[in-house]
């Protein structure tokens, strides 16, 4: 199929050096994203990768994907459609730009990326496309075909005026054919009653200059009649709803009620169409077309004339013939077809009958009808002028769609009946069912050469699946000789009978001669024809009438005496009265125009679109199974998906395969930047490898990957998403520790600045509160301390947000009032009857007034408001005793208010703050507190010395208890000066890294280089990656070892680079020269290393105590087995013989080391200096026991073990071989066991597991 050519790649882009795909050229890469837009994938959205194919699985998967409003599903390039009975909001301009220029696999499945992929490959590949859309009625053909039209019409360009014309007119032909096309069924409001095949043509630049439409299988009998609760086609409707004056005087047009053709069936309305509405938008579309108004008012006459024909009404005379039993609608009839009234009650009620002798003419006699005769002439009448007048449309439209310009290529959207099974089928279903295996035999022979050719193209090995091959079936219906059934049908048409009930016996014996066929079962005025979908049962009554499609002579010269120029191009024929040649029948033209319209398909790439109709009840919820079933029976999904799955589940470009999957190879990628050098076809087999995926599940192509079943792709894609995730967390780790660092760095500054100006102005300001106290009034022993300071705003008025604001705008501060001074305090309140009490308040003093603030609940709301606002100028003076009590007075001598007495343990700030503000203050310091306590009475408060009272002043009788103070002339004690202490680096946290010697430019300078990063599209030169990995600086050479007394080799660890990230650093010592340049023999071979335990030992040093079952506890001296060790202070540990595990703490553990093997003996002649102690000993000297050390705060409960890397990928798959094949240090998930069962079992685990909508671990 053309749309396996798309390639992964965007037209534009350009290729690596002008090398094919699978050359040796550098791919052009682009950057890996992480889809942001990405929804969580329900079901599967591709039906090739179903576990199993049964059409239970696709019914399921349908099922699961409708219910969470995603209707579009792929059968690798097949999009099945399910039609959702309500707006997804899916179709807007936002979500067609996101398909412009998209491969099929970079976007959701979409009816807009089949258009974009018809587009792209006619454009990229001058070939022809076409899109076949199939599926019953109701099931959302019609939207699907308007959704490409809408789609191609945005990005295909053109920015002159006559390519916009051409866009309007072919968005026009919807409207006007729907409503001469389309009619309400039980199944569908707006069922599409005809095929229509769209071919829109382009020219070179992808730009439409024209189009034509051919049209099928009108089913005209509708005109005529219809069952209840359905309706005819929606123009007369329209018509008979919203037709002009004019109209209706000229062409007697009523409501739809008084119409036989359109009362039949008791149904006029329809929920949610607007008759009316649908009218102007049919007369626009015309108008758009380029109709004039003659064409429009022509096309009206005749759909009035088929209205009035309708009403003719018979009754049977005395010789029991048929006669009109209203003249005057005969006379109106003649009217509008521009006829003589005589002529038209002559054709409806008698034929001519001519006999013939020896082929010689012989009589010719009127032969009057009976009233069903008539009745079947009349509706012949009927349906002829509006099958030959919908023809007529469609030519017109074609004609004003014909391309003024060269076309270069085109695309068709052929919307046409989908398999349809009733309860009696008859001779339409027969055509339909015909027309449908004529498009299934093309589907599967264009599907099975598209997949031949492509793996044969590729040199790939595959096995040819078995199919039905339905050419059988469309021989038995349309094969001559043999006869099938329409020659049959033909054959019994051709003989002469006055009953039509003859003439279908007479079909019932020509089928006999069919029963030998294995695809046909003739029955009692039945057969049986066993069809692709499903065997159907037809029934032959009526069938041979309907196969004549022929209209009666008299009908023919009846149309030809009229006097209207339309009326003749309808019907153009000239009727030749000598004649004799059979006509041909209805089963010949669909079978010509079958086999047209297979002949034009077979010349284009075609796509496939099936639809589903979910309910028959419309519902936006309900999916009716068993329907659904039926309809995937007769599409032949399954055999889709089967053919699909014959050879490879999944194909890609190597490119486009390295572009998606380079993040899971450590030799590929580096932090997200593609680093392989080689050629594409290298790196995909580099992917492979390092993700173990077996041989027998892939082949490689000429230019393309092949991965053979759906759960190795399920495997790759869930690896990918594991890498987004741990990249996430990396990420996250570092911001929050760059927000440490950076707040630690602030807090150093701060404190620097404090200790280095001493908080200067609030020591200025506390020191001339001393002076202006000093002496007169006793001082408590807090604001003698050197680290007292003014700090004024203590609620934070003047902040933003928090409670200060608050207060701020509840006690209704000015925007422009500084604040001087807030804190909280008591204000003694009177109450009547009873003593004073204190209350507590909010003081706070602005460059303007002094406000009280007070919260109370009223009506059980918290409400804050000031109690009292008192301007500086009014404040004559403050009163305080001479005690150290907390209490004053201000003066404000208010005619209505008393003076405010309140407690502040900030007084003496208050005082000085105040004089600022109100740049003097009268402060009177006493024995007692004087103020008013009635407006205009002056009272005094005596402050009391009690030893009694505590730290707190207390309010008793009219007088102050408060405790003895310091003395008035007391100085305040020096600030004290911090220890100078020299800067440390932060290493807490891993903000730094440890400094050795402070020598960090030495360590940066011995950093290991890091893979340059390669060009991605678009870009020139190679972008280096602008951080690096550090490394451990490599250890100092080892001083010569004494040949008696060697020390044993290190143990090589296994996977390099792997074991750093472990924690365990080997150092390998290197053997000086220098003892064997002295002219002494060389010493001795050592002794071979002694054995290293598989697993790393460790003992544990302290007890501990497991908190959770995650957390396994240890005994003082017990020895465990480390198996992975994390850098945040847990390891995970078990024990020897293996009866428990889980996570222990770092800091309790001791690693147990291998006492080194006895030394050979030295020779005598040789003294040798004693060796050097073992690295990591303890120099012998005794200390304290030291307290167990307090577990890590965070325990990574349920983390699945992270392998050692190489290098950093980013990727990590939970298993603990990371230094596997290549040491690329990332494989495919392991459940336990090797190979694709356990191998891609966890990876099938977890994408369930994220499909349930559990969390993962990592977050």
């Amino acid at each position: 199929m053309a749309v396996t050519k798309r390639a992964g790649r965007r037209k534009d882009a350009p290729q690596a050096g002008g090398q094919p795909s699978g050359g040796g050229g550098q791919p052009q890469v682009r950057k890996a994203a992480y889809e942001t837009t990405k929804k969580k994938e329900v079901g599967v959205s591709d039906l090739t990768l179903i576990s199993k194919i049964s059409n239970e699985a696709i019914s399921d998967n349908l099922k699961k994907r409708f219910e969470n409003g995603e209707i579009y599903t792929y059968i690798g390039h097949v999009l099945v459609s399910v039609n959702p009975f309500r707006d997804l909001g899916i179709y807007t301009d936002k979500v067609l730009d996101s398909y412009r220029g998209k491969n099929r696999l970079e976007v959701p499945p979409h009816v807009f990326a089949i258009a974009e992929s018809s587009y792209y490959n006619m454009k990229a590949y001058n070939e022809n496309q076409c899109v076949i859309i199939s599926g019953e009625s109701g099931a959302g053909k019609t939207e699907a075909a308007k959704r490409i039209m809408q789609y191609i019409a945005n990005v295909s360009g053109g920015g002159n005026s006559s390519i916009d014309e051409v866009k309007d007119m072919v968005l026009a032909t919807n409207p006007l054919l729907e409503s001469f096309g389309n009619a309400k069924t039980l199944r569908n409001n707006n069922s599409s009653r005809f095929g229509k095949y769209l071919e829109i043509q382009f020219n070179t630049v992808g730009e439409p200059v024209g189009a034509n439409i051919n049209n099928y299988l009108l089913e005209k009998s509708r005109v005529v009649g219809q069952i209840r609760d359905e309706r005819n086609f929606h123009i007369f409707y329209q018509f008979t709803k919203a037709a002009s004056q004019q109209h209706r005087e000229s062409f007697g047009i009523q409501q739809p009620a008084s119409y036989s053709y359109t009362s039949k069936s008791k149904c006029y309305d329809v929920q949610g169409i607007d008759d009316a509405a649908d009218f102007r938008d049919t007369i626009n579309a015309m108008k758009v077309i380029g109709m004039t108004q003659q064409e429009q008012d022509d096309i009206l006459r005749m759909l009035a004339a088929i209205l009035w024909i309708g009403n003719v009404s018979y009754t049977e005379d005395d010789q029991g013939n048929a006669a009109v039993r209203d003249q005057s609608v005969v006379d109106f009839v003649a009217y509008l077809l521009d006829v003589d009234s005589a002529s038209v009650n002559k054709a409806l009620t008698t034929r001519v009958i001519e006999t013939s002798r020896g082929g010689r003419r012989g009589s010719v006699y009127d032969s009057p009808m009976n009233i069903a005769q008539a009745s079947s002439c009349r509706d012949a009448l009927a349906k002829a002028i509006y099958n030959n007048m919908f023809d007529w449309i469609v030519q017109r439209v074609n004609q004003s769609l014909r391309a003024k310009q060269a076309v270069a290529q085109s695309i068709g959207i052929l919307d046409i009946y989908g398999f349809e099974i009733f309860e009696k089928n008859s001779f339409e279903q027969l055509c339909i069912n015909y027309v449908n295996e004529k498009l299934q035999q093309i589907f599967i022979q264009l599907t099975l050469k598209a997949e031949q050719e492509e793996y044969e193209r590729e040199q790939i090995q595959w096995t040819p699946i078995k199919y039905f091959d339905n050419k059988v079936v469309c021989e038995l219906i349309e094969e001559k000789r043999p006869p099938g059934v329409f020659a049959a049908l033909n054959d019994a048409c051709a003989t002469a009978h006055a009953d039509p009930s003859a003439a279908d016996q007479t079909f019932v014996s020509r089928l006999n001669s069919l029963s030998g066929n294995p695809n046909f079962t003739p029955r009692q005025g039945q057969f049986v024809i066993k069809h692709y979908a499903g065997d159907v049962n037809y029934a032959v009554e009526g069938m041979t009438d309907k196969n004549k499609d022929q209209l009666l002579k008299d009908i023919l010269n009846l149309c030809a005496q009229s006097g209207n120029s339309f009326v003749h191009t309808l019907f153009p024929e000239q009727v030749d009265q000598d004649n004799k040649r059979r006509p041909p029948t209805a089963g010949d033209k669909i079978k010509a125009s079958a086999n047209d319209l297979v002949a034009t398909l077979m010349k284009c790439s075609p796509s496939y679109i099936r639809t589903i109709k979910p309910n028959e009840n419309k519902s936006p919820k309900e999916y009716n199974e068993s329907n659904v079933l039926h309809q995937i029976k007769y599409l032949g999904l399954q055999e889709n998906v089967r053919i699909r799955r014959a050879g490879f589940a999944y194909r890609s470009t190597f490119e486009r395969f390295v572009e998606r999957f380079y993040l899971l190879s450590p030799k590929c990628s580096y932090a997200g930047e593609y680093t392989w050098t080689g050629d594409a076809q290298s790196g995909v087999l580099q992917i492979l490898k390092d993700t173990s995926i077996p041989k027998e599940e892939w082949q490689m192509g000429v230019s393309k990957a092949f991965i053979k079943t759906p759960e190795t792709l399920f495997a790759l894609e869930t690896m990918r998403d594991r890498y987004w995730h741990n990249m996430a967390i990396r990420i996250q780790r570092s911001w929050r520790n760059y927000l440490r660092y950076r707040t630690e760095c602030a807090c150093r500054i701060q404190r620097f600045w404090r200790k280095k100006s001493g908080g200067e102005p609030f020591l200025v300001l506390r020191d001339e509160g001393t002076r202006l106290l000093g002496g007169r009034k006793e001082r408590r022993r807090f604001s003698l301390l050197g680290y007292r300071r003014y700090v004024g705003d203590y609620l934070g008025i003047d902040l933003p947000g928090g409670t200060g604001e608050l207060l701020r705008r509840s006690a209704g501060l000015g925007s422009g009032e500084s604040t001087f001074f807030s804190c909280r305090c008591e204000l003694l309140v009177s109450k009547l009857g009873r003593s004073s009490k204190p209350e507590p308040r909010f003081l706070i003093l602005t460059g303007k007034a002094v406000y009280l603030v007070k919260q109370a609940l009223v009506n059980k709301q918290l409400q804050i408001f000031a109690e009292r606002t008192m301007p500086l100028g009014a404040i004559k003076f403050v009163s305080t005793s001479s005690l150290k009590d907390d209490w004053f007075a201000l003066g404000v001598g208010s005619p209505q208010e008393p003076d405010p007495l309140i407690n502040c343990m900030f007084k003496t700030e208050f005082f000085m703050q105040l004089k600022q503000a109100a740049r003097s203050i009268d402060l009177r310091v006493g024995e007692s507190l004087q103020y008013n306590k009635k407006p205009g009475k002056m009272a005094a408060v005596k402050a009391v010395r009690d030893p009694a009272v505590g730290k707190v002043d207390m309010y008793k009788s009219g007088q102050i208890h408060t405790s003895p103070g310091e003395d008035p002339r007391s100085q305040s004690r020096q600030t004290p000066k911090g220890k100078s202490v020299p800067g440390k680096a932060i290493t807490s946290g891993k903000l730094l890294k440890k400094s050795t010697g402070g020598k960090l430019s030495q360590q940066a300078a011995q950093k290991r280089p890091i893979p340059q990063s390669q060009p991605l599209p678009g870009q020139s030169a190679t972008r280096a990656i602008g951080h690096t990995v550090p490394q451990a600086a490599p250890a100092p050479a080892a001083r010569p070892q004494p040949a008696a007394r060697p020390q044993p080799a290190a143990v090589p660890q296994s996977g390099g680079v792997a074991a750093l990230s472990n924690g365990v650093v080997g150092h390998n010592r290197n053997v000086s020269t220098s003892s064997t340049a002295s002219g002494r023999a060389p010493p001795p071979p050592p002794p071979p290393p002694a054995a290293v335990p598989a697993v790393q030992q460790y003992k544990a040093v302290y007890e501990f105590q497991g908190q959770s079952s995650g957390e396994m506890s240890l005994a003082k001296g017990e020895i465990v087995e480390i198996q992975q060790k994390e850098n945040n202070g847990w390891w995970l540990g078990r024990r020897l013989d293996h009866s428990a595990s889980g996570w222990t703490p770092a800091a309790y553990l001791e690693e147990v080391r291998q006492a080194p093997p006895p030394p050979p003996p030295a020779p005598a002649a040789a003294s040798r200096p004693p060796p050097p102690p073992a690295p990591g000993r303890a120099n012998g000297t005794a200390k304290a026991k030291p307290t167990p050390p307090a577990p890590p705060a965070k325990r990574p409960a349920g983390r699945n073990p992270a392998p050692a890397t190489p290098r950093d990928s980013g990727y990590s798959n939970g298993a603990a071989n990371g230094a596997q094949e290549g040491g690329s240090g990332a494989s495919t998930p392991s459940g336990g066991g090797g190979g694709l069962a356990g191998g891609l079992a966890e990876a099938l685990r977890a994408r369930q597991k994220a499909m349930q909508g559990e969390s993962q671990n990592d977050w």
